[in-house]
């Protein structure tokens, strides 16, 4: 089970290899991953209960940081806090 802290994270930096980083909402990083599953047959066996693109998404942002999407290529995803603590 993921941390809850991470669940009040608002926000991700994405990693994809040969592009720029981006920083990206918790929403925005949902859609983002569930556009990437859409392109990706089959998936992982562990998303295989996943009925939808965005419940699989919304499951790998819950458990996982990466998605191999072809042998050796990988996107990451990672929470990130832009304000300190208390803020």
């Amino acid at each position: 089970m993921s941390d809850p802290l991470i669940r009040s994270l608002d926000h991700y930096v994405v990693l994809v290899p040969g592009e720029p980083e981006q920083l990206l909402t918790a929403a925005d990083t949902l859609t983002w991953l569930a556009g990437r599953l859409q392109d990706l047959d089959p998936w992982p066996s562990d998303l295989s209960s996943c009925k939808s693109p965005e419940q699989a998404a919304l499951r790998l942002l819950d458990t996982a940081c990466e998605l191999e999407i072809s042998p050796g290529i990988a996107l990451q995803w990672y929470a990130v806090r832009l304000d300190p603590p208390g803020s």
